[in-house]
């Protein structure tokens, strides 16, 4: 965007194009670019991707087109060239500086990485490298040739408007790509973020409109947590390319439909993200010697491409190891998304596995690889060696959170957090300070959000002092109990109007065991799967789901009551399921029948679903719950939830709302095959993983391991 802006302010006949993640991946990819050429483009300008593009440029070349490469990533190195093409304004001096690198053959290569490592434009992104570019093109005397003859003081005007409007792209594009914040990235960062309070573009405007956040209280945090998912959101489970159109139109209408898809598609993300995180902890939980290697390395056929990275990012910052999640699926090459930590050059850690991968490329911070899943086991141990030599100790201790002071609640306040500003904006290579407290007791705790999925802890300690701490994505992590030490972060926040203290959480320690007598019943289980008539004599509360509830009126998963016996006749989806029924009843004698309703493939699952969608519409006014249809069907509310966003990719349904009520309408037609197919597989996973449970339950020894909880 910040290059289509400033070229077309110039006078410039510009197209654009984003590879499609999905078919594509990253970087320049000859089929993509031959149609461009085609089209008799004879300059081809990259923004952060093509140092590694030797084919495409080459390729290029003898179709008689240029390429300007601006990019940001690492550089390979080379044995000194006894050639080296020479552009008019390459000394050689520069010639022989470049000459260790294996740079594509392009008319000019702009890259931060090119500088000496203590130069304070080395820590630039991608979109700092083309703002660099704007900035050179637009302080020219002489602008490109425009299309329609334009007055020097209308151009001049033009030249500095577009150079002070650029700065809300560069805040936005720095941080959401986490870049070390460090020399003028920082710099750059601070005035981007006052532009984007500020700014005119009409696309953020109305982002920030349909997120319900004003752009007035932008900050590092506000592009992480609202505007860089929504924009990602976009590449990762579909085209990139609207999002140029939505942050350059002046158009109110279009900008807002391009929006409306951003928040779709967000809210698909949220759901794929959420359900790789829960599987990813599970197999930490299920093998923790994972979490005593140097990097937490993890896999599953079912995991879309889009989203591993997001999760690999969050994984990272619960356990502070480096992380590497990879899509397997059946038949394909290993591919995987890498996060780091302070420290830990991620990428030249993976270069060291050339030989074992078929390809790679990024940063410090960030990385994605692709190799031959029969390479996986080897690629795990070399690498976590290699890590364990870089990182020293720090690879296999387990970590320590340095505490920057240590604070009484009381101490706290919106003057001291607002003096903290002057730091900010925080993230990588500017961390924000971290602050404790001693001694604290839980005094009460909210769910808050759209879905409960954070939290809200109030805290007292010994001496009376109070204070309320936010803990994003808390929902359902185990709580402090008794005395417990609590590290913080401290930011000065605008919540309707009004300045405020915000306290977000880090991490806590318990310092007093709170002694609880636990005089736990052991649950007495009545084996009566291969007695199903024995079932039949009994008069106790049922639970029972799909087909069989009305025959045998049984009750389902959210009717439930307590009582002191139980009969199991539907083998729930899954064990989460199982832990909420006997939670709720807390039964003291349970009788297991386990008949699994019949597994279901994945189309006939969403062919079902579409009927009960369809009659939901015509039937019902298109008011429903995620939980009255995960009981109709007998399977996990994310089943549901995600077989219902896949009806809406294929333009079959509308659909409005995040939590358990939700109001369905007919689509527009139009879907994106993309988001289909990567919906279509978590539906399968989860599906898979629901039949496999029920035959676990259904064929297991001694079944009274179901309820040991």
């Amino acid at each position: 965007t910040l290059l289509v802006q400033t070229l077309r302010a110039l006078g410039a006949d510009v197209s654009y194009y984003i590879p499609i993640r999905g078919k594509e991946s990253h970087g320049v990819h000859i089929e993509s670019l031959a149609p461009i050429l085609d089209r008799g483009v004879k300059l081809i300008l990259t923004c952060d991707t093509g140092i590694a593009a030797h084919t495409a440029v080459d390729y290029a070349k003898s179709r008689g087109a240029d390429f300007v490469i601006t990019d940001h990533h690492d550089l390979l190195l080379t044995e000194p060239r006894a050639e080296h093409r020479r552009s008019r304004r390459t000394s050689d001096s520069e010639v022989r500086g470049r000459d260790k690198f294996n740079l594509p053959d392009a008319i000019a290569v702009v890259n931060p990485k090119l500088l000496p490592g203590n130069h304070s434009l080395a820590n630039l992104a991608g979109v700092g490298v083309a703002y660099k570019l704007a900035e050179a093109l637009l302080a020219e005397e002489s602008p490109l040739p425009a299309r329609e003859p334009l007055s020097g003081m209308i151009r001049a005007r033009v030249r500095v408007d577009t150079f002070e409007s650029l700065l809300d792209l560069v805040a936005l594009g720095l941080i959401a790509d986490v870049a070390l914040l460090r020399g003028e990235t920082r710099a750059l960062a601070q005035k981007g973020l006052e532009s984007l309070r500020n700014t005119e573009r009409l696309g953020l405007k109305i982002i920030a409109e349909f997120a319900n956040q004003p752009l007035s209280q932008a900050t590092e945090d506000y592009i992480g947590f609202v505007l860089a998912p929504r924009l990602n959101a976009l590449g990762r489970l579909g085209d990139a390319n609207p999002a140029i159109e939505l942050l350059t139109t002046d158009d109110p209408v279009r900008a807002r439909v391009l929006a409306a898809q951003l928040e779709g598609l967000n809210a698909q993300r949220k759901l794929l993200t959420n359900q790789v995180y829960q599987a990813a902890e599970a197999q930490l939980r299920n093998d923790p010697s994972l979490l005593t290697q140097p990097a937490i390395l993890l896999g599953n056929p079912a995991w879309p491409g889009g989203v591993v990275g997001i999760v690999a990012s969050r994984l990272k910052e619960r356990y502070n190891k480096p992380v590497i999640l990879f899509n397997t699926a059946e038949g394909e090459p290993a591919r995987g998304s890498a996060r780091s930590v302070e420290g830990l050059h991620i990428t030249e850690a993976i270069a060291s596995q050339s030989d074992l991968l078929l390809g790679f490329g990024g940063h410090p911070m960030a990385a994605g690889l692709s190799l031959e899943q029969e390479n996986l086991p080897a690629f795990r141990k070399r690498l976590n060696k290699t890590i364990e030599q870089m990182l020293g100790k720090a690879a296999v201790e387990a970590p320590t959170l340095q505490i920057d002071a240590w604070m009484f609640l009381e101490e706290l306040n919106l003057d001291l957090a607002t003096s903290l500003e002057h730091l900010a904006p925080f993230g990588a290579g500017n961390p924000a300070l971290t602050f404790a407290s001693r001694n604290l007791s839980l005094k009460s705790v909210q769910t808050i959000g759209r879905g409960g999925e954070h939290l809200r802890l109030n805290l007292e300690e010994d001496n009376g002092g109070s204070q309320s701490v936010l803990w994003w994505n808390g929902a359902g992590e185990d709580l402090p109990d008794g005395k417990f030490d609590l590290a913080y972060s401290m930011r000065a926040s605008t919540y309707r109007g009004e300045r405020q203290l915000a306290l977000e959480f880090v991490d806590f320690r318990v310092v007093e065991e709170k002694v609880v007598e636990v005089r736990r019943k052991k649950i007495e289980v009545v084996d009566l799967r291969s007695e199903v008539e024995a079932f039949k004599r009994l008069n106790v509360q049922t639970f029972v789901e799909g087909d069989d509830r009305k025959k045998l009126h049984g009750i389902d998963r959210y009717g439930l009551q307590p009582s002191d016996e139980l009969a199991i006749y539907t083998a729930p989806p899954g064990p989460a399921e199982m832990r909420a029924i006997l939670e709720r009843v807390k039964p003291q004698k349970v009788y297991l029948v386990a008949q699994s309703p019949p597994a279901e493939k994945t189309d006939e699952f969403l062919t079902r679903l579409a009927g009960m969608a369809k009659f939901v519409i015509t039937k019902k006014g298109g008011e429903t719950k995620i939980s009255e249809l995960a009981v109709a069907t007998s399977q996990r509310e994310a089943t549901v939830r995600i077989g219902l966003e896949w009806l809406a990719a294929g333009g079959h349904v509308a659909i409005m709302g995040e939590n358990d009520a939700v109001f369905l309408s007919t689509g527009s037609g139009e879907g994106n095959e993309y988001v289909r197919k990567e919906l279509y597989v978590a539906v399968k996973g989860l599906l898979e993983e629901t039949t496999a449970y029920r035959s676990y339950v259904a064929t297991m020894k001694d079944p009274e391991g179901l309820f040991d909880f």
